[in-house]
């Protein structure tokens, strides 16, 4: 029971610090700019994730899997935080939250596309649901919004190629170990941008180091150690059940630290593609235990075959 309760209390750690990297994005970007952020974010979790990786166990990769790291760095940080960043310029936090959980969807369609997993009617209509709901808050606002959701939504895409990449290296790594190797491996695909980043260490406002801090000591690693102790102790039904309320807790954090109220629109999108995301993942997660999760790093079996549970 009492471990019930420390696993559920993780769950809702991860809950809430993921979704208050939303606005914690806004107020970073002051001073920091996309460039600056987006390394500085990475940066800042990667120093953590190095000292930390003694204790929690992680291995070094196998070279050969190097270049399968790589992409996933590529893409699932380096790619996601830039994109997310230039979409936050002019998409309200809350929003970009709700653009961001249809990454589950661009993970279905590679699966489907590169390695032949059946294309089902569920999934079909959970991601035309959740698609659609996500073109309805990008042609929702004017044209510099439009074009800003859309770089949102590359970011959710991104997301998805990342979801899809690991899946090879989550049979020989825990969640945490992928989780590490894609973060150091994105933080030195952004070295070029050090000096945007230390030229905000400068010249922003003190408010915006720290949320700079925030995000990449909480949100990008303390929140995937709790998701991992998490993730390891409860059914998928649960672990991905409770990242349906990332959007909504996001919501609230930005009424509450940036006064940002949602349109009818983006409440409409948002309902729209988090229902085609749920649909989605009840045609693909029935039954089976947490191995995985929308748009976030899994948990993975040690080399023997008996599930490790994840450092991250």
């Amino acid at each position: 029971m009492k471990r019930t309760l420390k696993a559920t209390l993780a769950l809702a750690v991860t809950v809430v610090l993921w979704a208050s990297a939303f606005p914690a994005i806004k107020v970073g970007l002051d001073g920091y700019g996309v460039a600056g952020l987006s390394f500085a974010r990475l940066a800042v979790a990667s120093a953590v994730l190095l000292l930390a990786a003694p204790l929690l166990g992680v291995r070094r990769p196998r070279a050969a899997d190097l270049p399968l790291i790589a992409v996933c760095g590529l893409a699932g940080m380096s790619a996601y935080q830039l994109l997310l960043n230039w979409g936050e310029v002019h998409v309200p936090a809350g929003t970009a939250s709700l653009l961001v959980s249809v990454a589950p969807v661009f993970s279905v369609l590679l699966a489907t596309a590169s390695l032949g997993e059946r294309l089902t009617a569920a999934k079909v209509a959970g991601s035309a649901v959740a698609l659609g709901g996500s073109a309805l808050i990008a042609i929702g606002g004017g044209l510099g919004y439009t074009g800003a959701a859309w770089a949102v939504l590359a970011a959710a895409a991104v997301q998805g190629v990342y979801h899809f990449g690991s899946k090879p290296l989550l049979k020989r790594y825990t969640g945490l170990e992928v989780a590490c190797y894609a973060m150091w491996a994105g933080t030195l695909f952004l070295l070029p941008l050090a000096p945007a980043a230390l030229r905000g260490v400068e010249a922003a406002p003190p408010g915006a180091t720290l949320a700079v801090v925030f995000l990449g000591v909480l949100p990008s690693a303390a929140g995937f150690v709790a998701w991992g102790y998490a993730v390891a102790r409860h059914t998928i039904a649960v672990a991905t059940g409770a990242l349906y309320l990332v959007p909504a807790v996001a919501l609230l954090v930005a009424f509450a630290w940036l006064g940002e109220t949602p349109t009818w629109v983006d409440a409409a999108g948002g309902a729209l593609s988090i229902a085609g995301v749920v649909l989605l993942s009840l045609s693909r997660g029935r039954g089976r235990r947490a191995a995985a999760a929308p748009d976030r790093p899994e948990p993975a079996r040690s080399a023997g075959g008996s599930r490790r549970v994840p450092s991250l």
